[in-house]
């Protein structure tokens, strides 16, 4: 049942790709764009603030995707997914599962924690949990507890990155894992997605590609930035919430600190874990694909892209599925 919910999302994408949460970027706009457009699109609960909030945006995202399958019954729509923070000192852990039980999204994202609750109340109602893991000791720990999917997030990723090459990150986990896997780590292209495929991932997980998105909640000059950036602005450090993330360097610069003096967190407090003040508000992250971004364009735009480069690759690759 679990494997056949997947297989009529595959069916339902133009192409095998969730738009990663990103937070303070990623809002009920830009979620609803990227599924009517055909990829799986998701928020971070914490986005949504108080938790009122997050029952609208909720209730607002099931109710906006049915309209609109209902008008456009023979157009490929994508469920969406919500983001949770599944560690015990979560202040909200109880009344996002509230939520989640009323709402009943299809796909949950777990990060930062043990996902066995939210795997409980998930597949109670028939839905799927996958689970951001940064190394293999954590993709062990969510396999066990029940995990859908397994989100490798590689070198590269924007936000709170791991250290693996992506190549040897798929290798690792397959010798485990016959589940779903789903890589992240500076994909931005439709050649990118194909990669991932070919390496045996399932999906793959793009977020800094859609952070200059005209739906997105990203400010104006975040959206410059990145067009005006590429790898080398990237700066991997643990000094704004002490976990190691990418994090573009002229933002750091921006708010007027020294990215050669920067001092090590020593704490983390995962209740304010995306609320530092300075992190994410002020001080910006990207991946390494940022280097592709060239202009601020629409959701719809940048999947267009990213299905003529697929299927370009797929053709120079002689590549046939149901995509092609």
């Amino acid at each position: 049942m679990k494997k056949n919910l997947a297989e009529h999302w595959l069916d339902q994408m133009e192409l095998p790709v969730i738009a990663a949460p990103m937070f303070l970027v990623s809002g009920p706009e830009l979620v609803a764009a990227c599924c009517k457009n055909g990829i799986i699109g998701s928020f971070p609960a914490p986005n949504a603030r108080p938790i009122e909030v997050l029952d609208e945006w909720m209730g607002y995202l099931n109710e906006e995707l049915r309209i609109f399958r209902e008008e456009n019954p023979k157009q490929k729509i994508a469920p969406w997914a919500m983001n949770v923070v599944a560690h015990s000192s979560y202040e909200r852990i109880e009344d996002e599962l509230k939520l989640i039980q009323k709402h009943k999204p299809e796909l949950v994202i777990t990060a930062v924690g043990n996902p066995k609750r939210y795997v409980e109340v998930v597949h109670e109602y028939g839905g799927l949990v996958f689970s951001d893991v940064s190394d293999v000791s954590f993709a062990r720990k969510a396999a066990k507890a029940g995990s859908d999917g397994l989100i490798l997030i590689s070198a590269g990723s924007g936000g709170h990155s791991g250290t693996i090459n992506n190549f040897a990150f798929v290798d690792m986990v397959r010798k485990f894992w016959d589940g779903y896997i789903i890589l992240a780590g500076g994909i931005s292209t439709g050649d990118g997605i194909l990669s991932a495929q070919a390496i045996g991932a399932d999906f793959a997980y793009l977020g800094t590609r859609f952070i200059p998105a005209k739906e997105s909640m990203a400010n104006n000059d975040y959206r410059q930035m990145l067009i005006d950036s590429d790898y080398n602005d990237i700066m991997y450090t643990d000094a704004f919430s002490g976990v190691n993330a990418n994090i573009l360097v002229p933002s750091i610069l921006k708010a007027g600190l020294d990215p050669k003096n920067l001092k090590k967190k020593e704490t983390i407090d995962f209740n304010s874990f995306h609320s530092e003040p300075k992190l994410w508000r002020d001080i910006w992250s990207a991946g390494h694909g940022v280097g592709t971004i060239q202009e601020v364009e629409s959701t719809k735009s940048i999947i267009e892209k990213l299905k003529h480069e697929y299927k370009k690759a797929c053709q120079r690759m002689n590549v046939t599925n149901r995509w092609t």
